[in-house]
């Protein structure tokens, strides 16, 4: 192993310091750049890894605020120009042998959350708490960062011992599950045989690593606008078009759409905002929603029948709507080939104690979209969960977590790669 545990510390406490959420990470991908074009890879960067029509929930304000701090922090320029607006780059070593081609993929953004001010937080303690006030990187995408640079880092240094080729996705977005969609409709990784993507802590503490996470739930994320007519509530409410009505009405009957008989599915409105004044027939309305499926097909029996509520209460209202997705992943189940792989190559490291190949995640990812994008070609995909003791739960003011598992997901990244290319 040509890369040592100091030197991952400090390139995880470098991006600790500097979180970004979803599609504002200008500051992260030219630093994560930086350090790549040192070690000699080819970067791909904007529309070269984004399919634009596939982008989701990507808000203007947020990437020009984004910009200016990035620029602020000293991004370098050149490569905030070939970003052309999109985060997230794609960095490819190419042996020059033929062979198979591996694509591993780690997430770069943060969540919004304010990091403690206790004393005895360590990023406190050793001065590499969050910068950028109200954001945090509590769902240790800093550690996954770090991984796939130290990743990065010994396939430039062992490249000759390798044959194919190994893309390395640094994905934007995957807080709301938004930044996937777009770099697999880019086609960057269609050529991959192999794939491969993983979560530090979550559900489990160092030593060990859960190998085969099953149900992993299909989702989409769907914003939902109504829009009225705004009239005198006293004098003329016959003259207004109720948008915050239409909307109440949509809550009640999304919630009501029937279960699907073949699996698990759920519906959740966290967000109504509606209305002007008390005095107003409000002309405006948003709810924000997620549905998710046991597997794509039901997910999206769930996702049309909240378009059909979304229009038909739009026609019975008289008033105009939009809805947009904001975010999605699909399921996705690992190949038994590489589960088998990634256990005997965790439990050769000392400090692994056991696996776990029977977990039920019960959530979303949207590195599903990327696995799944990978075998729909004819390829393999793994997704694992790498054991890491924490000081508080994942999107916590107080998390973090064990730094030395950071050598070991590189170690087990970089034996994966080697067995798969060597």
């Amino acid at each position: 192993m040509n890369v040592d545990l100091s030197q991952l510390t400090e390139w995880r406490r470098e991006f600790h310091r500097f979180p970004e959420i979803g599609w504002s990470e200008f500051w992260t991908t030219s630093r994560i750049a930086d350090y790549l074009e040192q070690m000699g890879f080819e970067i791909l960067l904007g529309k070269q890894i984004i399919n634009e029509d596939f982008v989701r929930g990507r808000q203007s304000a947020v990437v020009e605020q984004g910009l200016a701090n990035a620029l602020a922090y000293g991004a370098k320029q050149k490569w905030l120009d070939k970003m052309d607006g999109y985060t997230g780059c794609v960095a490819v070593l190419d042996t020059g042998r033929a062979g198979k081609t591996v694509a591993l993929r780690f997430d770069i953004d943060c969540v919004n959350v304010s990091e403690t001010q206790n004393p005895q937080h360590i990023p406190n303690q050793l001065g590499f708490r969050s910068l950028n006030d109200g954001f945090m990187h509590a769902c240790g995408h800093d550690a996954h960062i770090t991984i796939g640079l130290g990743t990065a880092l010994w396939l430039s240094q062992n490249k000759d011992k390798l044959s194919g080729k190994v893309k390395i996705v640094f994905q934007p977005a995957e807080e709301g599950v938004r930044g996937a969609a777009a770099i697999a409709a880019s086609g960057v990784i269609d050529d991959a045989d192999y794939f491969a993507g993983s979560h530090i802590g979550f559900c489990a503490d160092s030593g060990t690593v859960i190998s085969n996470p099953k149900n992993f739930l299909s989702t989409t994320k769907i914003d939902i606008c109504y829009k009225g007519k705004p009239a005198h509530a006293g004098a003329a409410p016959h003259l207004g078009r109720n948008a915050l009505l239409a909307a109440a009405h949509a809550v009640t009957q999304l919630h009501g759409i029937a279960r699907h008989g073949e699996g698990m599915t759920r519906i959740n409105v966290g967000v109504l905002k509606a209305g002007e004044g008390r005095n107003v027939i409000p002309a405006g309305a948003q709810i924000q929603l997620e549905v998710r499926g046991e597997n794509k097909a039901i997910n999206q029996y769930m996702a049309d029948q909240v378009m059909q509520i979304a229009q038909g209460i739009a026609i019975g209202f008289d008033v105009d709507y939009e809805t947009e997705i904001m975010g999605e992943a699909v399921d996705m189940n690992n190949d038994p080939e590489l589960v088998k792989l990634v256990e005997e190559i965790a439990l050769a490291q000392p400090e692994v104690h056991s696996t776990n190949a029977d977990y039920a995640f019960n959530a979303s990812e949207d590195a599903t979209i990327l696995g799944r994008r990978v075998q729909e070609h004819g390829g393999k995909a793994v997704y694992f969960i790498l054991g890491a003791d924490r000081t508080a739960g994942h999107h916590e003011a107080e998390f973090d977590f064990d730094e030395k598992q950071l050598l070991t997901g590189v170690k087990i990244y970089t034996t994966l790669v080697q067995r798969l290319l060597g």
